[in-house]
């Protein structure tokens, strides 16, 4: 069943989805499998899958200069995600981004998910190159995500991107985008952030995952605010929860997201890396609970360095 009919049809239960993401270039699958081992043995509506097509790095020539190049060191998030769902056989959602990407590339990913039988996606802009001050789209390619939407749609309707007709389209592709409850680092405030998510809803999107946060009061006012601008489709709330001492800082500065005060105090009062764990834990568990509460049935979780935590956490939830 495709994720949106997932997410719409089974309202009324509660639902878990993770996010996981490829290995580096020439570190094998063991590890990720073994995770993923873990994660559906908990029976998620979906898994899905990160992209990252390239970052800057620096190269020292022969006389001494520094050269810059892109280099992609996490490849194959088709390719996993193609083999989960056979080895697994959980739905799959790889993540389809702008950035490093030109449309053409797009569009021969698209070909090769519908080769594969793979037709949900979470389109995203993705992140901008660490050394640049702003997003800077790849020559040939999209800056926004919502160009990357109208062009996925226009293969739905059976048409390439330059035009010519598509002989014989394949199933329809299901999209899936983000949003923002702190908003988008790079929006200059909340409201105009939500115009951009009520602009992908027009132009097709049927859900939105949430970047994580840790304040439930944020989400519910983010809904609240969401819906009342005619924003329908479904909200699903992304949860990560801590697992170090360090992320008390590293969090907020990534994912620009605020660590809420009570749960600041308590991570300051940790001695060791195990303590936070456990704390992550208790603050996931009862963030969850007050979702329930709320009639928030469908979750997801951000499970990288943290699948251990998910593992217990979804545990404790189905006690």
């Amino acid at each position: 069943m495709a994720v949106a009919n997932l997410i719409n049809q089974k309202a009324d239960e509660r639902q878990f989805s993770f996010e996981v993401l490829p290995p580096l270039k020439g570190t094998g699958t063991e590890r990720l499998f073994a995770d993923i081992e873990q994660l559906c043995a908990l029976k998620p509506a979906f898994i899905n899958i990160t992209t990252h097509h390239s970052e800057y790095v620096y190269r020292e020539l022969a006389d001494g200069r520094f050269e810059r190049q892109r280099l992609r060191l996490r490849p194959g998030t088709i390719a996993v995600a193609a083999a989960i769902q056979q080895r697994f056989h959980v739905p799959v959602q790889p993540h389809i981004i702008c950035s490093g990407a030109t449309v053409e590339d797009i569009e021969y990913e698209l070909l090769d998910l519908q080769f594969l039988g793979i037709t949900d996606l979470l389109l995203l802009r993705g992140d901008k190159a660490k050394d640049d001050r702003v997003f800077v789209p790849t020559p040939g390619g999209h800056a926004h995500t919502t160009d990357l939407i109208r062009q996925v749609q226009r293969f739905n309707e059976g048409f390439f991107a330059n035009g010519e007709p598509i002989k014989n389209p394949g199933r329809k592709f299901d999209i899936g985008v983000a949003c923002y409850p702190e908003k988008h680092e790079e929006a200059p405030n909340l409201e105009m952030d939500m115009q951009y998510l009520k602009e992908k809803q027009k132009l097709g999107a049927q859900y939105a995952v949430t970047q994580l946060f840790y304040d439930n009061a944020k989400y519910f006012s983010f809904v609240e605010r969401a819906r009342a601008m005619g924003i329908t489709i479904p909200i699903i709330p992304g949860i990560k929860p801590l697992a170090k001492l360090s992320q008390l800082t590293v969090v907020p500065r990534t994912f620009h997201c605020d660590i809420p005060e009570p749960l600041a105090r308590e991570i300051v009062k940790c001695k060791t890396d195990d303590d936070a764990r456990r704390l992550g834990i208790e603050w996931t568990v009862q963030q969850c609970r007050e979702l329930y509460d709320h009639g928030v049935n469908d979750i997801h979780f951000y499970t990288v360095g943290a699948v251990p935590s998910v593992v217990e956490i979804v545990k404790k939830l189905r006690q």
